[in-house]
């Protein structure tokens, strides 16, 4: 959004570069679907997008959880019965 700003991070630089990078993609995105909106809605509507496949990636990481679980427990499920 035309500035510029030093961040200080425990990561790795690059991974502070793939956050640049996610960052100034959602910007770019948001500031593309309400052209000439000001730099706050902008900035809102970026962290909404971002918030919403943070938790989309949530709920599927969450499925994924489960269906391990399942897994597992058919496995031990039938190494028991093999003993």
């Amino acid at each position: 959004m035309g500035r510029n700003l030093q961040v200080k991070s425990v990561s790795s630089p690059e991974l502070v570069a793939q956050v640049e990078t996610v960052v100034n993609e959602k910007l770019a995105e948001a500031a593309a679907a309400v052209s000439g909106a000001d730099s706050q809605i902008v900035s809102i509507l970026a962290m909404m997008n971002l918030a919403e496949a943070f938790l989309s990636a949530q709920k599927e990481l969450e499925k994924e959880r489960e269906a391990c679980r399942t897994r597992i427990s058919a496995l031990i499920d039938k190494l028991d019965g093999a003993v």
